[in-house]
């Protein structure tokens, strides 16, 4: 699973000495250990596209605070959030793109939102926005 990818980048980082790596590892980790007890409460276990959940918040999360830095000036901050970012976003999938979506979208039988919607949510969690694929929808 990712998450055991993640937990010996976390240790070769902290054997390095790298607090940026080893700082949002830690934020994912602790985040996927709560998600998963409040998952065991009600009867679940966790999979690999609840932990690109967890990272996809976690990648907002850093950019809300990337640009509270740097309204503040303090590069020192934004350098060290851009390294968490960057070491983080290696872990996404590649998105699909509006055209790739759009051909996905002309393949379905129904173009109806909830059924095109449900769809993408079923076959491409975690690899593409849905936000993105509202707005191609729309514009069809």
């Amino acid at each position: 699973m990712l998450i055991d990818t993640i937990k010996k980048e976390n240790m070769l980082a902290l054997k390095n000495k790298d607090t940026d790596k080893r700082a949002v590892y830690s934020i994912v980790i602790n985040k996927y250990m709560v998600e998963g007890y409040e998952a065991k409460a009600k009867g679940k276990e966790l999979t690999d596209t609840d932990l690109l959940n967890i990272i996809k918040k976690t990648l907002k999360e850093l950019k809300e605070e990337r640009n509270s830095y740097v309204l503040g000036n303090r590069t020192d901050k934004v350098t060290s959030i851009d390294n968490q970012i960057k070491t983080i976003e290696g872990y996404l999938p590649k998105e699909l793109s509006e055209e790739e979506i759009k051909t996905i979208i002309l393949g379905l039988e129904d173009h109806s939102i909830p059924v095109v919607m449900k769809y993408f949510k079923a076959n491409y969690a975690g690899k593409c926005d849905m936000a993105l694929v509202n707005k191609v929808l729309k514009s069809l």
